[in-house]
């Protein structure tokens, strides 16, 4: 059995530069690889002669140039380019197999995350050893105790993480008195109905924290406009492609405040639903549940707010 313990980091100033350092690196690898990918894909549907491409021999051409022109890459440790090309290898993969999209290009402060495997780290107490960094500080020790898989470092909006992912022995398999059986049937005013006539009744986390949304997008465009008036800029005049806009230090605040509403509504969220699929699964032995449309749900601009509230499709998938 896998599982993975995500747990708040405390990095200094330097600390947190080496975490966007290794994060940029991971994701310009990945970027990179994709690019590199794609001709090389498009070379080989020319001439099926040639060698198809692969994560493989991506990280071994990085690992070839890189010192010549990446040296920057030195600076952070071996495992984030390279975990980053292992994983478009699997999108590729989970791609051909038809159970994801076509991989993307990243975007800067979008998912910012690298990993690294179990013997670039060591996790003592409070505290964790990453390579070419040294000790960072854990707000709690590991709570699973078994084989350590690997870990990954990410930013959830001013805020950095590790997720360290562990192998324990299977529990032992339960069966609940009379093999009970129940029916859930989600909706927008409760976020289930059993079918014990039982409901279950969302946070809506996003819905109470609408005002205060609201009221910092609207101090943030105001901001947005003042910048752009500065930098030359009409009032209202769309931004000209590759024109720098110079935020202020105000407009940066702002962001923050932003990121860390949007995070706290969906760690509401999420801790609710961890909660409640956990009561079922402890409950009863079946769940039937019915088989949504969640995206085409979603088209509905009357009732997409509430859905996209509720967490439908988490509430399924877990």
């Amino acid at each position: 059995m896998i599982l993975a313990h995500k747990i708040a980091l405390d990095p200094n100033d330097v600390q947190e530069t080496y975490f966007r350092k290794a994060t940029g690196t991971a994701r310009f690898a990945y970027n990179w690889a994709l690019h590199q990918w794609q001709r090389q894909y498009e070379a080989w549907k020319a001439d099926p002669t040639g060698t198809k491409p692969s994560d493989p021999a991506l990280r071994k051409h990085l690992n070839a140039i890189k010192r010549e022109q990446f040296s920057w890459m030195l600076e952070v440790t071996k495992n984030a380019p390279q975990m980053a090309i292992i994983h478009l290898g699997q999108a590729f993969q989970n791609f051909f197999a038809g159970i994801a999209e076509y991989p993307t290009f990243k975007k800067k402060g979008r998912h910012d995350s690298f990993t690294l495997t179990n013997d670039q780290f060591t996790v003592k107490g409070h505290k964790v050893h990453i390579p070419k960094l040294g000790w960072v500080r854990l707000h709690e020790p590991l709570r699973f105790i078994g084989k350590v898989v690997g870990s990954a470092v990410s930013r959830t909006a001013d805020r950095w993480f590790l997720s360290v992912t562990v192998e324990i022995p299977d529990p032992p398999s339960v069966r609940r008195e009379g093999q009970a059986t129940v029916g859930v049937d989600l909706g927008v005013s409760a976020l289930a109905t059993l079918s014990t006539g039982e409901k279950i009744v969302g946070p809506k986390a996003y819905a109470t924290a609408l005002t205060q949304l609201r009221r910092l997008s609207k101090h943030f465009s105001r901001q947005m406009e003042a910048a752009k008036v500065r930098a030359g800029l009409k009032p209202g005049e769309a931004i000209p492609k590759g024109m720098p806009i110079p935020w202020s230090k105000n407009m940066q605040k702002t962001q923050r405040r932003l990121a860390r509403l949007h995070a706290r509504i969906a760690n509401i969220r999420a801790n609710a639903l961890h909660q409640w699929t956990t009561l079922l699964v402890e409950r009863f032995d079946v769940i039937a549940i019915e088989d949504l449309n969640v995206a085409g749900m979603l088209k509905n601009h009357k009732l997409a707010r509430q859905i996209a509230d509720m967490g439908f499709g988490e509430f399924r998938r877990q």
